[in-house]
């Protein structure tokens, strides 16, 4: 049977590599293919999955495929598990550029059995071959990017509840162990002196011997190293401890090679640190150091718990402290009261209460108008640092470069119109807590920026090249599915992630029925102060016709719509007509119908949503031409499409 042409050969194996995913399937049917081509006895192909390791892959002539994974450096490659009958042999690299990716060859029990055009057959093979290598790669990736996000996500269930983080160590190391493979898991804390450090958890490892559990005296370098708040990886134990430090006996003592540490903060300073630890060295990489934080950030955020829990009396002791909480905080007056006896609402501050105390950051969530900023009043004000200041942001409100300065602060002359040296929000909240509201609107550059204080507690005055200390915790809040905004890259996923070691989400007034009522007198009350007739009440119909409502602008919406009644009413009662709302509901798109305005009424929100559809319109439903038109950014307008429920189906 005569061998196929070259070129068929190249357009088949063209072909197997853009249809096929599996790369072992590839490999498989490229052996099939080329059996036809070439003589031999076992096709070899070899990918370089880390700088530390590779996935070989042989198979044999009839498609039967055996795939090994090596570490470089731990014994013999795969090439020299070749059958010793192999008498010749014709090897290729795969290369993109400079870049080597692996390498390809074929292998025969006769002697020359490969010939040039051999050689240049498998030359052009590499090259397909690496568009194949390539897609491999981003597939684990991507898999390994939703196993840590799922990872993350089983933690906090795993967690839940959990007084003692210790009782539940080894089940943390299973849950992360498909986001982070090792073999130990080892948390180690501080003493009070500072002085000494001691296994406070460990899963993978024996610890039976009463030796295991002793503090360890730590030298002053140590003590220097292990107090750092940057990670680092420890890739050969043996060789960069030697055998008589602290971190050589832990090392010893559990039997690992290698590992990656992540500091585990606990309030202002460093309980001590989490090391994921393998036999193997070599094991772990930098692009390991991200998912290991934020573990870390978790098991921090539980042993904050567990050390102001009081076992048996948590759940009531909280219920009190909301209360008093509640209480001193709307004794300062202002329109800041936290009103509330819905369930939904109780669930979100006794959520406030328990992170309080702690450093950990905190993202609200929820509609426009639900009370992000009162949930952060509250949170600060139930914190360590209630005595310093709350400065708040609207990230929304400035454009990029003002918002980086108002942040960071500025230089005189760092950019024109900068007269004299400012000091930012960030250096204004010291002591205190930062609040950012709308942080789903913060440009790329000063979402790097941001992602930097929150990891090194540092930051520089746009136009300074002096680093500077943030003392401060940060709150951040947004209306926006930041999710959806990762997704189109228009938010960076290491500040969500950064930002969400604690969500709490808001629920919408249309979901907090049993409150409307009572945010309606407390309103009733504060506006009737500072206006000259406050009203004597609010009639049964007009109850009636707030609690039929489904309010879309939420509290927000709700104050609004008694202040305009306080002021119809004259001193008098609030009736239905004094109310710029029906008993209708708005329609399940978001958008509400024309029933839902008294006459005369003006609804804002139906006019902003109507000035989008039209610009979107006349844009073509080109979103950047749409933006310009409204005078937004591209995210503030994908804010109010999301806001307003506008899918593509409906422009």
């Amino acid at each position: 049977m005569p061998h196929p042409e070259p070129s068929a050969v190249l357009a088949a194996v063209a072909r197997l590599v853009a249809e096929t995913p599996s790369l072992t399937d590839v490999v498989s049917r490229l052996a099939l293919i080329l059996r036809d081509a070439v003589a031999f006895d076992q096709l070899f192909v070899l990918r370089l999955d880390r700088p530390e390791s590779l996935v070989a892959y042989a198979a044999t002539p009839a498609g039967e495929v055996q795939v090994t994974a090596h570490r470089i450096g731990s014994g013999a490659p795969p090439s020299a598990h070749v059958d010793p009958n192999a008498r010749s042999q014709v090897l290729c690299t795969i290369r993109q550029g400079a870049h080597v990716l692996g390498a390809t060859w074929l292998t025969s029990p006769a002697d020359d059995a490969f010939g040039r055009d051999d050689q240049a057959l498998m030359d052009a093979v590499a090259d397909l071959l690496v568009l194949a290598i390539q897609n491999a790669a981003l597939r684990e990736r991507e898999f390994l990017r939703r196993e840590r996000i799922e990872s993350l996500q089983r933690l906090l269930h795993t967690m839940a509840g959990a007084l003692d983080v210790r009782q539940v160590f080894p089940e943390v190391s299973e849950v992360v162990r498909g986001g982070l493979a090792h073999d130990f898991l080892v948390l180690t804390a501080w003493d009070d002196s500072g002085t000494t450090s001691r296994m406070y958890a460990v899963a993978g490892a024996a610890t039976d011997d009463r030796d295991f559990w002793e503090p360890i005296q730590l030298s002053e370098s140590e003590r220097t190293r292990l107090l750092n708040r940057d990670p680092y990886i420890v890739h050969d134990a043996d060789e960069e401890f030697g055998q008589g430090g602290p971190q050589a006996k832990w090392f010893s003592r559990i039997g690992a090679r290698s590992a990656v540490r992540v500091p585990l903060p606990l309030g202002t300073g460093v309980f001590g640190s989490l090391f994921f630890a393998s036999r193997d060295v070599d094991r772990f990489a930098e692009a390991d150091i991200d998912f290991a934080r934020r573990v870390a950030d978790h098991l921090a955020l539980a042993l904050s718990h567990q050390h102001l829990a009081e076992t048996a009396a948590t759940a009531a002791r909280l219920e009190a402290q909301v209360a008093t909480l509640t209480r001193e905080l709307e004794a300062r007056g202002g329109g800041r009261r936290v009103v509330g006896h819905s369930k939904l609402w109780k669930d979100v501050l006794a959520q406030a209460t328990r992170v309080a105390q702690t450093e950990t950051t905190v993202l609200l969530t929820g509609e426009s108008g639900t009370g992000k900023e009162v949930v952060a009043r509250f949170l600060h004000h139930a914190s360590r640092r209630n005595h310093g200041p709350f400065t708040a942001i609207n990230c929304a409100a400035l454009p990029d470069q003002l918002l980086e300065s108002e942040l960071f602060g500025h230089e005189r002359g760092a950019f024109t119109g900068a007269v004299a040296t400012k000091p930012g929000r960030i250096e204004q909240a010291a002591g205190g807590v930062l609040f950012l509201d709308e942080v789903g609107e913060m440009a790329p550059t000063v979402q790097a920026k941001l992602l930097r204080v929150l990891e090194e507690r540092e930051f520089m005055r746009l136009g300074s090249t002096r680093v500077m200390r943030a003392d401060i915790r940060v709150i951040a809040a947004t209306n926006r599915d930041l999710h959806a905004a990762i997704q189109r890259g228009e938010f960076r996923e290491d500040l969500y992630y950064r930002l969400g070691v604690f969500e709490i989400h808001l629920p919408p007034l249309r979901e907090r029925h049993d409150d409307i009522l009572e945010l309606a007198d407390t309103f009733l009350a504060e506006i009737g102060e500072s206006v000259g007739r406050p009203a004597a009440g609010i009639s049964r119909d007009a109850k009636e016709q707030l609690l039929a409502y489904s309010w879309p602008g939420n509290v927000r919406e709700l104050r609004n719509a008694i202040e305009r009644a306080v002021i119809l009413a004259d001193g008098g009662h609030i009736r239905s007509e004094h109310l710029p709302v029906t008993s209708q509901r708005p329609s399940p798109a978001g958008a509400p119908s024309s029933g839902t305005l008294a006459a005369g009424a003006m609804n804002l929100g139906e006019i902003e949503r109507s000035l989008v559809v039209n610009a979107l319109a006349q844009a073509r439903y080109n979103k950047t031409r749409a933006a310009k038109l409204l005078g937004l950014t591209r995210a503030q307008l994908y804010s109010r499409i999301e806001k307003y429920g506008l899918e593509e189906r409906e422009h």
